[in-house]
């Protein structure tokens, strides 16, 4: 891989993530929402493949599980919008609690 390549991926990854946390902190964004969760899982797997290539391996490491977090926060919210609307918060589809 480039490193201009790497380069860029970890300046994207750094704006993804400073972007989402200002706009949530600003009230513009859900911490719970669909482009919260994208920004921040995307911006920690950039970060963490920067960190990776120069064997920054805490940042990777921490990385790494900032895309764990971003991907079970879309899980959530994919969870979230099959359940009908009105149904209990334990429910899917009417399949009972969860």
């Amino acid at each position: 891989m480039d490193t201009v390549i790497v380069n860029i991926a970890g300046w994207v990854g750094m704006a993804l993530l400073l972007g989402a946390y200002a706009l949530v902190t600003a009230g513009r964004l859900p911490g719970t929402g669909l482009t919260f969760q994208v920004m921040n899982l995307v911006g920690g797997a950039l970060l963490m493949v920067n960190s990776a290539w120069y064997g920054a391996w805490p940042s990777a490491v921490l990385n790494l599980v900032w895309v764990v977090i971003g991907t079970v926060g879309l899980v959530r919210w994919r969870l979230r919008s099959v359940r009908p609307a009105g149904a209990p918060a334990g429910t899917r589809g009417g399949a009972g609690p969860s």
